[in-house]
């Protein structure tokens, strides 16, 4: 797998890997009526950068990295990921998350903090959890999911 910071020619598959995930609304805070290029603007914004993870030639997923705050926070990293559905399970997430602790640390990050990350999306957790991110706080009730209601956020840190 190759893991590479995006590039024009890549648009159409981030887009295809970003709608599924932001139509279901199950893992993201977007609008599950974003359109394409208005989600887009969002994933690869100049305060962002854009990777793809690819394997013989196709996009299997993405990522973004950025400073969780400006000013007195910019030594925090955050990042996004999205995974193609037909590539779950496959080391995908994984890949891109030790992909970004290192771009992260060679950029000069401290920490990295996940902001958002709802308590629904276990395998995510679980997974973010086995790459030494700690459950920092939990947000009540915080995320409106589309079947189960009101369901908890949380927020995960770790040291870089």
């Amino acid at each position: 797998m190759i893991i590479r910071e995006v590039e024009p020619r890549d648009r159409a598959a981030v887009w295809r890997i970003l709608e599924p995930t932001i139509r279901a609304g199950e893992t993201y805070t977007l609008p599950r009526d974003m359109g394409e290029a208005a989600a887009l603007a969002y994933w690869l914004g100049t305060d962002k950068t854009a990777f793809v993870a690819e394997a013989d030639g196709v996009v299997l997923g993405t990522y973004y990295l950025r400073a969780n705050q400006a000013g007195g926070g910019a030594h925090v990293a955050n990042c996004g990921y999205m995974t193609a559905a037909d590539a779950a399970g496959r080391g995908v997430a994984r890949a891109m998350c030790a992909h970004s602790l290192d771009v992260a640390r060679a950029r000069g990050f401290r920490a990295m903090q996940f902001n958002f990350v709802v308590s629904t999306n276990e395998r995510a957790v679980r997974l973010w959890q086995a790459m030494g991110f700690a459950v920092v706080g939990r947000l009540p009730g915080a995320f409106e999911h589309p079947a189960l209601g009101a369901v908890d956020a949380l927020v995960m840190w770790q040291a870089l």
